[in-house]
């Protein structure tokens, strides 16, 4: 399948894993690269530049395919050392990075200069234009679905894509609910070029995170998320769990008064522990509503494959039978 997606990451299938915290290592990246899609490694996992660059060296040991950092940039005062990280990238010979969080202007000539094509994560159509008009190459859409962070204003993307393609020039993909071939023919259906998993991903053998995780993505279904931290405006949709009912009780209680102090046993550091060591009531961990969707855990090449077989079919079997009926 053939879409401006695939043409401009140099991938086979427009299929993007996205960046995920302890879950986008080498070995995940690869293997959806090598599957055909294009893997991201997550570039603030890696605690320093120089573990940076030493992932995207083991990364390039395990794919000779095309394969991209994701590299978010949080509004904190103690920064992580982006220029650093950015010549990690670049020195890597990677060619595609996707940006999340804050605007990254600042970075976008040093990258370009590099031959290196950003898409940026937006969860609106107004932040969508917004970096269309900064100058990156593409844009991931995430709708109010998706796990993480859904933004503020609580749009489906049934809604947000079709508005999207109304308003943009540059190509997006789709992200939030995203699991098999009638998710990518739904969301091209709406003006999509493709689309971005993360959820499904982890529940994938190649990702380096503890089978307890895959098993709860498995187990779950698409009422067993939760969105927190509305009250700072930092929305997360989490899976439910232990740490999570603490977290809303306290969201609860505290009200308007709620300091990210509160919470932080919950929220703070708990990534190692969930996705290494699979304690999975030691925190909030991000997780889609798609869960719903996800009953099995394969290989990447099978689920890009079977992904790709299903969207071939709605099409050319489902959707062309309505024309000709």
């Amino acid at each position: 399948m053939k879409t401006q997606i695939t043409e401009m990451f140099g991938i086979q299938h427009p299929i993007i894993q996205g960046g995920m915290h302890f879950v986008g290592f080498a070995e995940l990246a690869a293997a959806v690269s090598n599957a055909g899609g294009l893997g991201i490694i997550t570039g603030l996992t890696q605690r320093t530049p120089e573990l940076l660059a030493k992932e995207i060296a083991r990364c390039r040991e395990m794919t000779d395919k095309p394969f991209g950092v994701n590299l978010t940039f949080l509004p904190t005062l103690s920064s992580p050392d982006y220029p650093g990280y950015i010549k990690a990238i670049i020195d890597g010979g990677v060619k595609a990075v996707e940006t999340a969080g804050n605007n990254p202007q600042k970075w976008l000539p040093a990258l370009h200069e590099a031959g290196i094509k950003v898409i940026h994560k937006c969860t609106s159509v107004r932040h969508s234009l917004k970096a269309e008009s900064i100058g990156c190459d593409a844009v991931s859409v995430d709708g109010f679905e998706c796990g993480g962070h859904p933004g503020e204003d609580d749009i489906p993307n049934f809604i947000l894509l079709p508005r999207a393609a109304d308003e943009l020039k540059i190509p997006f993909v789709a992200s939030g609910g995203m699991a098999d071939g009638r998710s990518l023919v739904a969301a091209m259906a709406l003006g999509a070029q493709g689309m971005n998993m993360g959820t499904r991903f982890i529940a994938t053998k190649e990702a380096p995170v503890h089978d307890k995780v895959k098993q709860a993505i498995v187990a779950a279904s698409e009422l067993d998320t939760r969105l927190v931290m509305r009250s700072l405006r930092n929305t997360e949709r989490v899976l439910r769990n232990d740490a999570v009912d603490r977290l809303i009780a306290k969201e609860k209680a505290l009200g308007a008064s709620l300091k990210f102090e509160d919470i932080i046993d919950e929220v703070a550091g708990v990534y190692p522990k969930i996705m290494l060591e699979g304690t999975m009531d030691a925190g909030a961990w991000s997780c889609g509503m798609v869960a719903g969707l996800i009953h099995d855990i394969p290989t990447c090449k099978q689920l890009i494959d079977r992904i790709m077989a299903e969207a071939d079919a709605i099409i050319r079997q489902r959707l062309m039978g309505f024309l000709t009926a």
